[in-house]
């Protein structure tokens, strides 16, 4: 009984897969499944944008977004908190030509209402259509809750 031992290692392709079977191998795995057309999901795009200097003025989006809704460029994009969808924010987008997008008119309001600084890092998740949330951090790296449910207080 000499060649007993032969093909006990654990060599590549050989011995019992993990079903149970001798000389089984695992399936090829198959490419995830992309979203289905109707997906709103399709549409889903997370970026975030940190503040420099004046957080009053314009605000560019990254170019890689204004790549992504070329074609389908928003006038206007509806911000709202992530942890709350009642509070909107119809902010006007401005397209220079030259593939660059911006926000404008009301985000002034917006970062006014929000206390936004320089140093201030804004994580945006594009919905599809006119759909933006916001979620911000500050300058410490914690995000803030701008909305707080007033039972909490009564503690």
């Amino acid at each position: 009984m000499a060649g007993r031992g032969r093909g006990r290692g654990r060599g590549r392709g050989r011995g019992r897969g993990r079903d149970g079977r001798a000389g089984a191998r695992t399936p090829p795995r198959s490419p995830s499944p992309s979203p289905p057309s109707s997906s709103e999901r399709e549409w889903e795009f997370e970026f975030i944008v940190v503040l420099n200097g004046d957080p009053l003025g314009i605000q560019r989006l990254p170019d890689k977004f204004a790549e992504f809704v070329a074609g389908k460029e928003p006038a206007a994009l509806s911000l709202w908190e992530a942890c709350c969808g009642f509070c909107r924010w119809p902010v006007d987008v401005l397209f220079d030509g030259r593939d660059k997008m911006y926000l404008q008119t009301v985000w002034e309001k917006f970062t006014c209402s929000h206390d936004l600084q320089d140093g201030c890092v804004l994580n945006f998740c594009y919905q599809g259509g006119e759909e933006m949330s916001v979620k911000v951090f500050d300058d410490t790296s914690c995000r803030r809750h701008y909305h707080i449910d007033d039972d909490e207080d009564d503690d």
